[in-house]
């Protein structure tokens, strides 16, 4: 199965995560079919803390991925800032 989920990158104590799709059986940081976007919690200021190409999402939903709880929280948050 194909999901939506995080990829940690970044050094100790300063996450920043890539969305990616992925197989199911792929270990969370191994290899990744596309990458959709990023977030970076520890964003401050004029910096970018979520980018996610929503397009993209839809086209995965469409063939079947599945997100996971937190992707699919992040692509709601992307897709309200959108709207808004």
């Amino acid at each position: 199965m194909v999901v939506i989920r995080l990829s940690r990158g970044g050094s100790k104590a300063r996450p920043f995560y890539n969305v990616v799709v992925a197989d199911k059986r792929v270990r969370r940081d191994g290899a990744f079919i596309e990458r959709l976007g990023f977030y970076n919690p520890n964003a401050r200021g004029a910096e970018e803390g979520l980018r996610i190409a929503l397009d993209r999402v839809t086209y995965w939903k469409s063939v079947g991925a599945q997100a996971s709880e937190t992707a699919e929280r992040l692509i709601k948050q992307a897709a309200a800032k959108v709207a808004a």
